[in-house]
């Protein structure tokens, strides 16, 4: 063929306006891109023999070669596909947007699948140009008396197209590395970015670098190393599920996401219908905190990586998992980095939740004991997908366990049921086992239980659940405990409590300094506690809520709370500061008391502020030199 000189036709009608230094806002997803291009070319050639159009001999063994020449500063991407007529390259790659892959499906739609044909809008191989100044291209077409074609391009619009030298079928595409793109002649750079975006691709992909130094053994001879490819082409999740073990679920997980920690078990997906989905959902060992939290879903597209954590098709609360989906009938930009929020989207959204949902079913039903064992790392992802989702909280309402502080796990059905007679339709909860130790000990001492709900979603969780079924209240084991925990024997006068309740209460207000102190008398069974700090369940949420504004900067003190000192009548040091509050040389010694009872009660409802702590410690050390 002569040497042909033309200008780039842009098809503006296919694309927007674009600069191709901009194309991609990740430069290094050239490299998926080209190897995508790759994979393409070898598809289609694979298609064409199956449809008998071409004959390829059967040990013809597919692979894409990227080498790396840092001497002559070039990145090459080579190919044994189907390759390029000169034609084909006027078609494909001077006229800018004009897709292969869409014009071959368009072509071959009565004979062939689009599975495994992975470009879409014709803009892929442009993004060569992000790093390189100069773009070379030796392409030879499968089809006979066909010549090689050389084309050349410097980053404008125009171009050289002439004869080449290739002799083998299929392409070799040379980057000539400027500036911006000189990380790319690191070989160590090329294969993360590789293993990053190419890890499942479809064919062999080997990473080479002819100025490497070959390997030699002791003796001076060169060992000769069998090349190993890059990726692996048929990933585990590809696979049906009865032809995958455990070891392989999680070795795939060890190797996907470097976690070395056992997952605890995990779903595999396959469904052909209504759409294409393959994928394998890993519950990892979450860690204890939920704000710290952070799963890995790993999307692609025919092997191809897109992105991680789309929350378009991945659900929110899903995020939190580990995992790897491939769906190829994504609908994505131009970038494929995101989706076009459509309802076949959010269709496959609603899939996998469901598909999560039926899972933890299975489980409950099936293998109770290990679900237990379980509960303690999902279950806050449960109880936040019950927040995100109304239908994934109607499949699980029935099997959400609470751990109680006397009877292991058990449903909310079951708590009730076994303290109906006791407090119906009330649950008390727990935030913190070692603060509330003193609360947990009394409840064991009257025959209750509590349940524990430990997690930051606990608090938003319990509001909805209370919201959903209007007949269940939860209530803090440290709310108003004067009906469940007082000594009832006692012979009450109520007006010796009231006369007691008036001296007291004085004397606290004053020792404290405390002028709007609320405070109660109670005879609590349990005489060995002086006192305790009772909060109304709706002022310790209003209490919850102002911490939670103060965050986005709003004054928390428009959050009035009602704490309340219960002071146990029947306790001797309470006693103590009755008998001598007329007496003034146990003025000092009653003040200190009433100071260390305070914070004693305090201790067991929250956390001392960093002052209080320090004055509770030198109160303690000075209380204890009076015992000398």
């Amino acid at each position: 063929m002569s040497k042909e000189k033309g200008s780039l036709s842009i098809h503006s009608e296919n694309i927007f306006p674009i600069i191709k230094k901009w194309l991609y806002s990740d430069h290094d997803i050239f490299i998926r891109e080209l190897i995508s291009n790759a994979c393409d070319a070898i598809t289609k050639l694979n298609k064409l023999n199956t449809l008998g159009e071409v004959s390829i001999s059967e040990d013809t063994a597919y692979k894409i070669e990227v080498i790396v020449d840092d001497k002559n500063n070039t990145l090459s991407f080579v190919d044994n596909g189907l390759g390029m007529t000169d034609d084909e390259i006027k078609k494909y790659i001077n006229q800018i947007a004009f897709s292969g892959a869409e014009d071959f499906l368009n072509q071959y739609k009565d004979k062939a699948n689009d599975d495994q044909i992975i470009g879409h809008f014709g803009l892929g191989f442009y993004s060569a140009f992000m790093v390189a100044d100069r773009v070379e291209i030796n392409t030879k077409s499968y089809k006979e008396d066909y010549t090689p074609v050389k084309w050349t391009c410097e980053g404008g619009t125009d171009f050289e197209m002439e004869k080449g030298t290739r002799e083998q079928r299929g392409t070799e595409i040379i980057l000539y590395i400027g500036d911006d793109g000189k990380e790319f002649l690191n070989e160590y750079t090329v294969r993360s970015t590789i293993e990053k975006y190419c890890s499942f691709m479809p064919y062999e992909i080997y990473l080479s670098n002819p100025n490497t130094e070959p390997k030699k053994d002791d003796e001076g001879n060169l060992i000769v190393e069998e090349p190993k490819p890059l990726n692996t082409t048929t990933p585990l999740y590809t696979k049906k599920p009865n032809e995958c073990s455990d070891d392989e679920y999680k070795e795939f997980y060890r190797k996907t996401f470097m976690d070395f920690k056992e997952p605890l078990f995990w779903i595999h997906l396959n469904m052909d219908y209504p759409f294409n989905l393959k994928g394998i959902l890993y519950f990892p060992r979450f860690n204890h905190e939920f704000d710290n939290m952070e799963g890995q879903i790993k999307l692609y597209n025919n092997q191809v990586f897109v992105a991680d954590n789309i929350k378009e098709v991945i659900p929110e609360f899903l995020l939190l998992l580990k995992g790897v989906i491939d769906c190829p009938d994504l609908p994505l930009n131009v970038s494929r980095s995101f989706l076009q929020n459509d309802g076949f989207v959010k269709k496959i959204s609603g899939y996998i939740s469901k598909k999560v949902a039926d899972k933890l079913n299975s489980l409950f039903n099936t293998d109770k004991p290990a679900y237990e064992n379980f509960w303690g790392d999902i279950n806050p992802f449960i109880k936040f997908g019950c927040l995100k989702d109304e239908t994934f909280y109607d499949k699980l309402k029935d099997i959400m366990l609470y751990k109680s502080t006397t009877e292991g796990h058990s449903t909310l059905s079951e708590y009730l049921e076994r303290n109906k007679d006791k407090h119906e339709n009330k649950i008390y909860y727990v935030t913190d086992e070692k603060q509330q130790a003193q609360y947990i000990k009394m409840f064991k001492d009257h025959d209750m239980e509590a349940v524990i709900l430990e997690h930051n979603i606990d608090q938003p969780f319990i509001s909805h659940l209370e919201m959903k079924e209007a007949n269940i209240k939860f209530v803090r084991i440290d709310a108003d405990l004067t009906e469940t925990m007082k000594d009832s024997s006692e012979v009450v006068n109520e007006e010796e409590d009231k006369a007691l309740l008036e001296d007291l209460e004085k004397i606290f207000k004053a020792s404290l300094g405390k002028a709007e102190l609320n405070v109660k008398i109670e005879n609590l069974k349990a005489e060995e506690i002086s006192a305790m700090i009772i909060l109304p369940e709706e002022s310790r949420r209003m209490q919850e809520m102002s911490k939670m504004y103060s965050m986005y900067g709003m004054d928390p003190s428009m959050f009035k709370t009602e704490e309340t000192l219960l002071l146990n009548k029947k306790n001797e040091l309470v006693k103590y500061i009755v008998e001598h509050k007329e007496n003034e040389d146990k003025k000092e010694d009653i003040k200190l008391f009433c100071e260390q009872i305070y914070d004693l009660a305090m201790l067991s409802h929250k956390p001392l502020t960093p002052d209080a702590m320090t004055k509770f410690i030198s109160r303690s050390n000075l209380i204890l030199k009076k015992l000398i």
